[in-house]
């Protein structure tokens, strides 16, 4: 089984998740898109759902496959989300953030009963950090900005490169126009302190930390798919 067909899943492992009516909140990335796709599928058959997309990619996906979109403003309160993720710990505190929607995502997820995580049997690890800690920022000081985060992650014993998100030739921009500091400790033993750290620095937005925001996560190996739920 190749890492895409691990992928599809994890997506039909959630679908079973999906109930008639539901207020859906729908993830981003490879993964995500491989539950969109399914999704559509479930819908032509007559499910019925509203979603929430975390991205303009996302919402692009949607609207080319006719899933039914709202805005969170519309939809504040919303029963799943269901995403995927770059890393998830034991605890399924999770590293999101590699395709750039963490803010989104994050607040996507706050406003659900229920969350979701799919994703393939590498993104599980012991420890968090080896791939690199999304970190949005704003434009505005960004250099004032990296020196505090540089300063935060050392009071914690973590040291690394930080470097700036380019898409192609200019500098990345999410959704909401921000930057985006990739921070590659390699390894991060206390991810609620860094959280908390990063937070008290006036140019972060956020970060990809996802703490105590996953129901539980469906990870699919060789073996098919399996839950994942915290210790």
């Amino acid at each position: 089984m190749d890492a895409r067909e691990m992928k599809v899943k994890a997506a039909e492992a959630a679908l079973g998740y999906v109930e008639d009516g539901m207020r859906l909140g729908i993830g981003t990335g490879s993964t995500a898109e491989e539950f969109v796709r399914l999704l559509a599928e479930k819908l032509h058959g007559g499910l019925k759902v509203l979603g929430v997309p975390t991205s303009e990619r996302t919402a692009r996906l949607c609207v080319e496959l006719g899933v039914p979109l709202k805005s969170l403003d519309e939809l504040p309160e919303l029963d799943l989300t269901i995403d995927g993720t770059d890393e998830v710990d034991g605890n399924l505190t999770l590293i999101k953030g590699g395709g750039g929607a963490l803010l989104r995502e994050k607040i996507v997820a706050a406003a659900s009963a229920q969350v979701i995580v799919i994703a393939d049997e590498s993104k599980v690890v012991e420890t968090l950090g080896a791939f690199p800690l999304p970190i949005e920022i704003n434009p505005f000081g960004m250099a004032s900005t990296r020196i505090a985060i540089e300063k935060a992650a050392s009071r914690l014993g973590l040291s690394g490169e930080l470097k700036l998100r380019r898409g192609g030739e200019d500098v990345f921009r999410t959704d909401g126009g921000h930057y985006i500091l990739d921070a590659s400790f390699g390894r991060i033993p206390d991810a609620e302190a860094l959280s908390a750290q990063l937070h008290l620095i006036p140019g972060v937005v956020e970060h990809g930390l996802f703490i105590h925001i996953a129901s539980f996560a469906i990870i699919a190996g060789e073996a098919g798919a399996r839950t994942l739920k915290a210790k």
